[in-house]
């Protein structure tokens, strides 16, 4: 039998100070993952080993006797019911602020300490070395063994959406304590470097997903404007390639090539910026996206691209806000099935609402000239207009649909899924169903003279958004029967 050699255990602690126990987890992680690392490179520098090499996760639990008696009006900080709930934690350096605010309302609507110690989770060989620029290019090549016979890999039984999707199973007894094992978290923050070609410590709480390359530019600006100003709270902005500019008038340099969701980062120092992911065109896309996105636990997403307008009495360049979804985007179905309701969060609606009021100096009766609120329809073939017009456009009418896009529905329904509060503000650039085909030359015209004032919407938005508390902003709506204690 194999010998597995692992690092250093410390025991289980208790704490009541949620900074502590977050310190305590941060020591866990690090002397696992360098043990990892260190194991891994003089591996790879003297040959097979004879042994196999393992460390482990760590994991925050809190076991309770009783239901904790809070203000019935929130949807998270507290267990459910009385039992042990545990979680398994990665870098803990990443989301301290997100770990320390979880853990203090938990310690405080229950009245118990949380108790932080090692799992029986192994860390995969590939999440410990990411991190670490020597040694994950080490990684990609020849190892002259197998290297799981020597090192955990990834476990698909520990990498899935079970918890979000309401299927898992506490065989031991313990529930979970969030939406996401350690191992699914890593899976998703390597792969939001892959798609994105920005480190996940960039991603801001207030994401804006667009589905036109015409938005970064007027981003960029909008940028530059925030950084000129000292009083504007933003600090930095984050290109493509994790290119950081503090300065107005700071030279960003352009990869050769674009990654396949280029992501752009305006930050705060708390982290309450502005994140725009031009996910492109599709419904796939869009969940790619948006499922590795949840782990970062974002305050809200928003989706401001273009849609087809299907009303013959809306305009190009009018708004539609959207208060419910027709789902012929088929990508989640198998997670979120279409008769489960996607409803308008309140909050969300009435901050895009009020920005589309300020942007335009419109309101009231006069705003509905350029904003009509109806059902968006989110379908998977974007050439629907060369089909057969009968089923479709019936479909359609029968919807109420005042509109038709590619990712509207799938970003609404995955912030559903994940407990994210999610939004649409689209903008009419075609009108199919009436002539008015998106041609190059009506095209040009329409971006040059919409994209900044739709940006600018989305953008005031998500700032009215930043300042309301996060138990008004995170809805009941989006919280099950029997629901984790973290956001």
């Amino acid at each position: 039998m194999t010998t597995i050699v692992t690092h250093e255990a410390l025991s289980p602690d208790s704490f009541t100070d949620p900074v502590a126990a977050v310190a305590r987890l941060e020591e866990l992680y690090t002397k696992a993952t360098e043990f990892l690392c260190e194991s891994f490179s003089k591996a790879m520098n003297e040959g097979a080993p004879s042994e196999r090499y393992r460390a482990y996760y760590p994991e925050l639990r809190i076991k309770t006797s009783s239901y904790a008696q809070v203000d019935s009006r929130l949807s998270f900080g507290h267990v459910s019911e009385p039992g042990t709930h545990a979680i398994t934690i990665t870098r803990p350096d990443l989301f301290r602020a997100y770990l320390t605010q979880q853990i203090a309302l938990l310690i405080k609507n229950h009245d118990q300490p949380v108790t932080v110690g090692l799992s029986k989770t192994p860390i995969p060989l590939h999440f410990a070395v990411a991190n670490n620029t020597d040694l994950a290019a080490l990684n990609q090549g020849p190892a002259g063994f197998t290297l799981r016979d020597v090192f955990d890999v990834p476990d698909l039984n520990t990498t899935n959406d079970d918890i979000v999707n309401g299927v898992h199973e506490n065989d031991d007894g313990i529930g979970p304590l969030a939406l996401f094992t350690a191992q699914r978290v890593d899976y998703s923050l390597a792969r939001l470097s892959h798609y994105t070609a920005t480190d996940p410590s960039h991603f801001q709480n207030h994401v804006l997903f667009t589905n036109y390359q015409f938005y970064v530019s007027e981003f960029e600006n909008y940028a530059r404007e925030q950084l000129a100003d000292p009083d504007s709270g933003y600090t930095s902005f984050v290109s493509t390639g994790n290119v950081e500019i503090t300065a107005p008038d700071a030279t960003l340099e352009q990869p050769l090539k674009l990654p396949q969701m280029p992501t752009y980062h305006l930050k705060r120092a708390d982290g309450s910026g502005i994140t725009l992911v031009n996910i492109g065109v599709g419904p796939s896309n869009a969940k790619t996206a948006t499922d590795h996105i949840a782990v970062l636990r974002p305050h809200a997403w928003l989706m401001v691209g273009h849609c087809a307008g299907l009303r013959n009495t809306q305009a190009l360049g009018d708004f539609v806000l959207a208060h419910a979804y027709l789902r012929e985007d088929k990508v989640l179905d198998d997670d979120l099935p279409v008769w489960v309701p996607i409803p308008p969060l309140a909050e969300m609606q009435v901050a895009l609402e009020r920005a589309v009021a300020e942007v335009t100096k419109l309101e009231g009766y006069e705003l509905k000239r350029i904003m009509r609120t109806g059902t968006v329809a989110s379908v998977d073939n974007r050439n629907w207009e060369l089909r057969d017009q009968s089923g479709p456009v019936q479909r359609l009418s029968q919807s109420r649909a005042i509109a038709l896009d590619m990712e509207s529905a799938t970003i609404a329904a995955n912030g559903y899924r994940f407990r994210v509060p999610y939004g649409t503000l689209l903008c009419v650039s075609d009108k199919p169903l009436h002539g008015e085909l998106k041609l190059p030359g009506m095209a040009s015209s329409f971006y040059t003279t919409q994209v900044s004032r739709h940006l600018a919407i989305g953008i005031r938005a998500m700032e009215h958004l930043r300042g309301m508390p996060l138990e008004r902003l995170h809805s009941r709506k989006l919280r099950s029967f029997d629901e984790t204690a973290f956001l």
